[in-house]
């Protein structure tokens, strides 16, 4: 099998093997072991650690990031990556600093379903279903801002489950925000690059139905995850 084949027929096998992977461990995108113990544990300002929180629960945050993945797929000049991913900034930035300095009370799991299916929302726009099917199109950039609102939410339910002590929480969380934007950066740096790489070939959009298709059913095995678990959690 040559270089071309390889490029044709694994890549989208690969994408597939990594949602089916990504969806069995749903709930595996948290703060836990040393990091959690650290959360609890500290009392007063602590900028650099929260940062570098925030950019390791973004980078590992697969389900921001193929939200993400779908938002990009097909903007192919960096102001536009820029434009698109500065609102996704703005609006989990609002949810996530009220979520938690306003203690703004709202079930993980119906977050995170809502976040699945923001993942299935921008794949099926990629694959134009909403101009085929229902006749129109979506504003993008509001549908990205508002989908950030959720996102943030969750990024605000895995502070929730710590005890934050009140000294220096303010400074610590707009930490972990900026943190989360230089995680996004990274990521998303990385994930056009491959992009990039990936357009330069035929196999790009031949394939990008395929693609939006893997990404789809990832986004809804995702919900679709989040959503038993919230109705077969036990009653309060």
């Amino acid at each position: 099998m040559n270089t071309s084949m390889l490029r044709t027929v694994i890549f989208p096998k690969l994408l597939l093997l990594a949602l089916s992977f990504f969806s069995l461990n749903a709930f595996g995108h948290t703060i836990e072991g040393g990091d959690a113990s650290f959360v609890e544990a500290i009392d007063g300002p602590a900028i650099g650690p929260f940062i570098y929180l925030g950019a390791k629960h973004m980078v590992t945050g697969y389900d921001h990031l193929l939200f993400l993945l779908g938002v990009i797929f097909f903007l192919y000049r960096p102001k536009h990556v820029v434009q698109y991913v500065t609102l996704f900034a703005i609006g989990h930035s609002i949810t996530l600093l009220l979520g938690v300095l306003a203690n703004l009370q709202v079930n993980a799991y119906f977050i995170d379903a809502i976040i699945g299916l923001s993942i299935v929302y921008k794949a099926f726009e990629n694959i134009d279903g909403f101009k085929r099917l229902l006749g129109f199109e979506p504003n993008t950039k509001i549908a990205v801002f508002v989908f950030g609102l959720f996102h943030g939410l969750g990024l605000a339910t895995k502070l929730q489950e710590f005890d934050l002590s009140e000294n220096g929480l303010v400074i610590n969380i707009i930490s972990f925000n900026v943190g989360v934007e230089i995680g996004q950066i990274l990521a998303l740096s990385a994930v056009f690059l491959i992009l990039s790489v990936w357009r330069t070939r035929s196999s790009y959009l031949r394939h990008s139905f395929i693609t939006n298709t893997a990404l789809m059913t990832g986004g809804f095995l995702l919900a679709g995850y989040q959503f038993s678990a919230f109705l077969l959690q036990p009653p309060f």
